[in-house]
């Protein structure tokens, strides 16, 4: 196996990101330069305490370099990135997009782009901005968050699945084989589950069946999801039937997602957890939320191969709704004159 190390760029290092970060420096197969905003200064001068069910407590842990920014490798003379991974929140109606935010980083036909984030369709905006780049899907089932800015908790074990994305300007050999090299680098210190899996659509649609309707529907609900299971009534009657939805779809596209994934799903984490999915904590916090990838790009697939979805699409309106509000509290939209305070 080659030893060499791989020039890795981070976007994103969040609760997800930072682990990742993490699990390729452990693994000794990668020098992670990591791209930070709102905890930058705090891991500048401290760096991160990461709480680990893999890796145990490290505290004042840093990548190989930390930045503030995208760099620009053309005009900072910087060696190419063999791998910029990206595991930052998808909001494509919140610009800057992915794409515009990694382009001065990526070298064309040779950094492999790694997409660690949720949602359907998420590739296609990079596939054309990036023809000549493999894109790689990277989902995340692990349990983690950032509890104050560097201070990052992990409790389940890390699990991500791997797998190449079609780009039609990159040969289906190199996509799999960026794939296939990531997967190595990422699992290479022995503490973390890294798996290839090629059909990269069955991945992502039996992802949705958690992310499209517990996700968004604690958000609107502001309940976390043992309260949904005790309530009962959102389980039956809004939960369980929108799974439902996202399984048909799924399976419309050519995707069997085992019928016994919607209960399991449901009843994955013990009542006592108390779990507040990444939406809701992002809608706390005032933030965005990325409803798009998880909710609308799936009805709209939908929509296309016939298959109704009248809750989706129930949910998808109020998830625009609750987008338009942050979007008035953040600026980015103006209320007329006279509008009381939202």
């Amino acid at each position: 196996m080659a030893t060499d190390k791989k020039n890795v760029l981070l976007v994103g290092s969040g609760a997800i990101g930072t682990l990742a970060a993490f699990s390729l420096t452990a693994g000794g197969r990668a020098d992670v330069t990591a791209v930070l905003r709102s905890n930058y200064a705090v891991v500048e001068e401290s760096g991160f305490v990461v709480d680990s069910f893999d890796y145990g407590l490290h505290e004042g842990w840093k990548p190989s370099k930390v930045l503030n920014k995208v760099p620009d490798v053309t005009a900072d003379g910087l060696p190419p990135y063999d791998y910029i991974v990206v595991a930052t929140k998808n909001y494509p109606d919140i610009p800057p997009t992915v794409s515009e935010i990694i382009a001065p980083a990526v070298t064309p036909g040779h950094t492999a782009i790694v997409l660690i984030q949720n949602g359907l369709n998420i590739e296609k905006p990079l596939v054309a901005a990036f023809p000549t780049n493999a894109i790689v899907s990277g989902v995340s089932l692990t349990g983690s968050a950032e509890r104050s800015p560097g201070h990052i908790v992990s409790d389940e074990h890390d699990v991500l699945i791997v797998g190449p994305f079609v780009n039609p300007g990159v040969g289906a050999e190199a996509s799999l084989a960026a794939a296939r090299t990531f997967v190595e680098i990422y699992g290479a210190s022995g503490k973390v589950t890294c798996e290839l899996n090629e059909d990269v659509g069955f991945v992502r649609w039996r992802k949705l069946v958690y992310n499209a309707c517990y996700n968004p529907l604690a958000t609107i609900l502001r309940m976390d999801t043992s309260q949904l299971r005790l309530a009962e009534t959102p389980i039956a009657d809004l939960v369980r039937p929108a799974m439902w939805e996202v399984w048909r779809a799924a399976k419309a596209a050519g995707h069997d997602v085992p019928k016994e994934h919607i209960e399991n799903t449901i009843n994955a984490d013990p009542i006592d957890v108390w779990c507040k999915p990444s939406m809701l904590q992002d809608a706390e916090k005032g933030n965005y939320i990325e409803y798009i990838n998880l909710i609308e790009e799936p009805v709209k697939e939908a929509e296309k191969l016939g298959v109704p979805t009248p809750i989706l699409k129930v949910i998808l309106d109020m998830c625009r709704a609750l987008q338009w509000k942050a979007k008035v509290a953040k600026g980015l939209v103006t209320l007329p004159a006279g509008a009381p305070p939202s």
